[in-house]
């Protein structure tokens, strides 16, 4: 039986890391783009914000592209579950986990957003990326099992 559960999850949360990655980089869905993303990251004293601006950006949506499809699943969780974790830790732990402030910008942001987030990570991380996913198909690779190259691990 193949597993639909880890497959639902993985591209509903590669499509808010792509979501994410494109208000980042291309300021689209009212996001901030490039300028705005590098403003933000030097108004919390980071050096090198437009860097990490476009470095954020393009593991969000470059993350959530490959989320989507299946393909380098751990790697990807892997690099994603770093990016929330600095992102917690340099921006959301300051003002407390839920949504204190309202919507007022600065008042207190959802941190148990990203808390769910990483969660979901942990369990592709854990679990595999599940059915219709590049990963599953290399790993199912008849040939690639018979001269023991399968280097995913099929759920």
């Amino acid at each position: 039986m193949r597993s639909y559960g880890p497959a639902a999850l993985r591209v509903c949360v590669g499509a808010v890391f792509l979501v994410h990655g494109a208000q980042k980089l291309f300021g689209l869905l009212g996001g901030p783009g490039i300028a705005g993303s590098a403003k933000l990251l030097a108004s919390y004293g980071l050096p090198y914000s437009t860097p990490l601006a476009v470095a954020l950006g393009l593991a969000e949506f470059g993350g959530g592209v490959l989320l989507i499809l299946g393909t380098a699943t751990l790697w990807v969780s892997l690099v994603l579950l770093l990016e929330l974790g600095f992102t917690i830790w340099k921006v959301h732990y300051p003002h407390g986990f839920t949504l204190t402030g309202g919507l007022t910008p600065g008042a207190g942001h959802q941190g148990d957003l990203h808390v769910v987030l990483i969660g979901s990570l942990v369990c592709l991380l854990l679990g595999g990326p599940g059915a219709f996913s590049i990963d599953e198909r290399r790993s199912a690779n008849a040939e690639a099992q018979a001269r023991g190259r399968a280097r995913m691990r099929k759920v």
